[in-house]
């Protein structure tokens, strides 16, 4: 990504004031990430919010390829579980790589399976790369398994667990 050049489409993060500590503490979690542009406030922001000038106001970055925007806006707006951010893992080691790192200092989300919240506030699902494929699966009584196995996972999920399910194995 060249300066000053995005996607069509990027996600936006809005922070009180922690835009540049949250890009930072994803990129150095997603491999083919990294910060692209910070941009800071000029002297005009102080005089609408109390920002001073030459605090960051935006942090362009990638996440495994994917564009996002870190902006600190301010307190007026929070995160909530309404938006999330999937990440797809090959295994479970991967799984709790990410999970373990996401989740310290958040909120393992209890009784929502593979889905917490970052330090940050920022919604997240750790799961299977190959989960909605067995949700899916054309034989109904694998998907229902899987299914039943993971609404018993109150929060980092068990890929070894899903897939004896799937197989038929008892859990």
């Amino acid at each position: 990504m060249t300066a000053g050049k995005v996607g069509k489409i990027s996600t936006n993060l809005w922070f009180d004031n922690q835009a540049e500590e949250a890009a930072r503490y994803y990129t150095a979690l997603f491999p083919n990430s990294g910060i692209e542009r910070i941009t800071r406030y000029g002297k005009e922001r102080k005089e609408l919010g109390g920002l001073e000038e030459g605090a960051v106001m935006t942090v362009e970055f990638r996440l495994d390829g994917q564009p996002f925007v870190a902006l600190n806006g301010g307190p007026r707006y929070r995160f909530n579980e309404s938006i999330s951010y999937i990440v797809h893992c090959d295994s479970q080691e991967e799984l709790d790589h990410y999970w373990d790192r996401l989740s310290e200092g958040g909120d393992e989300q209890a009784q929502i399976c593979g889905w917490l919240k970052d330090k940050f506030g920022v919604s997240w699902q750790v799961v299977p790369a190959n989960l909605t494929d067995m949700l899916q699966d054309s034989d109904p009584a694998k998907a229902d398994r899987v299914m039943k196995a993971l609404l018993k996972t109150a929060t980092k999920i068990d890929m070894g667990a899903l897939r004896r399910a799937y197989d038929g194995e008892n859990p």
